[in-house]
């Protein structure tokens, strides 16, 4: 992995990005994204819910933080279910979502103390996990309602959604100007393609925050899917969730995926990164580090349904969180209340606090750059 390289690139460097079609396919069948009144936030604000089918995949998403509300896809006998944790109402996401299903910007993750330095010049941004910044801060883009346009192309259907974040909004500086893709092919993958521009040096990472359980939101444990990650190493943590700087082996450890395994064999394991996590909530270091085009890096299955997830991406690092968090006091969807361990998330992303490892793959994006990054979600039954 060249640990020197940029997602960032210039101009019409990332032309070649082109969809990725792994996966089982599905039946197409596409049709023009519907739009409708979701709800209205305090301030009057509306809330649009957006309605995607396309290859056998069914895809719901807010114009508030370009929340996936539900992704519906078949199991093995063809019946659907939605396999997305979320709510039935904006004022629940508003008051208490965990990152259900968000856009998180500008920076996935933490950063240690919500500070950096960038050309010599000290950032302080807003602090929301302790002494930490979290995806963003305590208003990220999971917490603004997004421009969001339909489109068809071909056999494709999708969103284009905008967000622009004014010169220190959260502590960053720069005025960022993002775009986010959402795909559904024809052969019912999800792609993710994410773009962003600045007016002033910046940090930026982008990533997507699903809550994926395989057997359908609400059906308990996914401590029984099986997973796979294709990485040799992880970047543990202190007791905060910051990264050390170590990018250590996963031989030997709970967080060896390179075979498939299930989720719950080692997660109770007296390990001390599992004990600071409570559970699983750490980056791997992809053995393909960033790619020109999406390339696969995990398969999550559930033997139950027979539902499976491959993901795919341009991306160096993947943070998986095992829902360590969910305690009982939200309610989902489908009526059930969520519990420890009833859904993981797979985000794709460069690495936790990389603003403070110089050794880490750059966040940093200038004028004149344009941010690209791509991520494929394929589903089989």
């Amino acid at each position: 992995m060249d640990m020197s390289r940029r997602t960032v690139i210039a101009g019409a460097a990332a032309a070649g990005l082109t969809a990725a079609t792994i996966g089982t396919a599905h039946a197409s069948g596409g049709r023009k994204p519907e739009k409708e009144l979701f709800g209205k936030l305090a301030d009057g604000t509306k809330v649009h819910r957006w309605s995607l089918e396309n290859g056998g995949t069914r895809l719901k998403v807010l114009s508030y933080g370009g929340i996936v509300q539900s992704l519906e896809i078949p199991d093995r006998h063809g019946r659907y279910k939605n396999v997305a944790l979320g709510f039935d109402n904006i004022d629940d996401y508003v008051a208490s979502s965990p990152y259900f299903g968000a856009l998180i910007g500008r920076y996935g993750n933490r950063i240690g103390k919500g500070q950096f330095t960038l050309d010599g010049k000290s950032y302080q941004l807003s602090v929301n996990d302790g002494a930490n910044s979290l995806h963003g801060g305590a208003k990220g883009f999971d917490k603004h309602v997004w421009d969001v346009e339909g489109f068809t192309s071909g056999s494709d259907v999708g969103l284009v959604l905008h967000y622009t974040s004014i010169d220190g909004e959260m502590g960053y500086p720069g005025t960022l100007r993002a775009k986010v893709i959402y795909t559904l092919t024809g052969h019912g993958d999800w792609r993710i393609d994410y773009e962003a521009t600045t007016d002033k040096a910046t940090v930026v990472n982008l990533t997507s925050h699903v809550y994926w359980n395989l057997a359908g939101e609400g059906s308990g444990s996914i401590y029984d899917h099986e997973l796979e990650i294709a990485a040799a190493r992880f970047t543990p943590v202190d007791s905060g969730l910051i990264p050390t700087g170590e990018l250590a082996g996963v031989a030997g450890t709970p967080f060896d995926f390179r075979r498939t395994k299930t989720v719950g064999r080692d997660i109770r394991v007296a390990h001390q990164q599992l004990l600071y996590g409570k559970g699983i909530d750490h980056n791997w270091v992809l053995d393909k580090g960033i790619t020109a085009k999406p390339r696969h890096v995990a398969t999550l299955r559930d033997p139950s349904s027979g539902r499976t997830l491959s993901i795919a991406t341009t991306e160096p690092g993947l943070q998986f969180y095992s829902g360590n968090f969910l305690d009982g006091t939200l309610v989902g969807t489908g009526g059930h209340i969520y519990r420890q361990g009833d859904a993981l998330c797979l985000e794709t992303q460069h690495f936790p606090d990389s603003p403070n490892h110089p050794s880490f793959p750059s966040t940093v994006l200038r004028p004149g750059q344009t941010y690209r990054t791509s991520t494929v979600h394929s589903f089989g039954g």
